[in-house]
């Protein structure tokens, strides 16, 4: 099984669910739609209109993160991985560079998978090194305790997704080489491995994917899917992505 995983980030408004259904409308038709899993993470203030418009369709809705509590807490704004789980969210992304720069630490990270995975959500577990980190060729020992510090071998492997971006390709348009991608994911598995012993999660890329380099990334077996940014914005750039994958 492959997926393609739109991060909205902060965008998108009640109307803006257009976009899911021209892209729902294309899996329905599409040949491949057996091989593949569409889902988006939307801003919280759509994940339950869009849940429940798109209970019965192709397209599945997550979070872009949770809180490291488990229900209801004092914590302003917070919102918690059961209460994502009642407005119909069946995903969340933790550990999205975005939230590790704003002061998510593994520990957080680690109760947010726990609860998250305890209330029924899978969880797509983001990595990354940053433009340093890769310079001075740190790129596998940084992955390696970003996945080591927060995965636990208790936890159900069969609903975490791990997903690769490296922070210095996010919104660049620069991308690893093939060579390094194979590598990098690789050395993610082999890790997993060690975590879970058996069977390991699936693993993405994410990283200034679009419909052009989409065709680079699918010789690549070891990848799993992608976590793609601004191009789920727009529906014809996410099909495109697809299209280009199967093609």
């Amino acid at each position: 099984m492959r997926y393609f995983i739109g991060n909205w980030k902060m965008f998108g408004v009640p109307k803006s669910i257009n976009i899911l259904n021209k892209i729902n409308a294309f899996h329905i038709k599409d040949k491949n739609r057996k091989k593949y899993r569409v889902i988006v993470t939307p801003p919280y203030t759509l994940i339950e209109s869009y849940s429940k418009y798109f209970k019965y369709k192709k397209i599945s809705i997550g979070s872009q993160n949770c809180y490291q509590k488990e229900q209801f807490s004092s914590n302003t704004a917070a919102v918690s991985p059961y209460m994502l789980r009642s407005v119909g969210a069946k995903y969340t992304l933790i550990g999205h560079s975005d939230n590790r720069s704003e002061g998510d630490t593994d520990s957080m990270l680690k109760d947010k998978v726990k609860y998250a995975l305890k209330n029924n959500l899978k969880v797509v577990f983001c990595i990354g090194e940053n433009k340093s980190e890769k310079k001075n060729k740190r790129t596998l020992s940084v992955l390696k305790r970003q996945l080591t510090k927060v995965l636990e071998k208790k936890f159900n492997k069969n609903n975490i997704i791990v997903a690769y971006e490296p922070i210095w390709s996010i919104g660049t348009g620069k991308i690893p080489t093939a060579i390094e991608l194979q590598k990098t994911t690789l050395h993610i598995k082999k890790v997993l491995k060690s975590i879970f012993k058996k069977n390991s999660p699936s693993v993405l890329y994410g990283g200034s994917v679009d419909g052009r380099n989409v065709e680079m990334f699918k010789e690549i077996k070891e990848i799993d899917g992608f976590l793609i940014g601004g191009a789920s914005k727009s529906s014809k750039k996410f099909i495109d992505i697809i299209k280009n994958y199967y093609r």
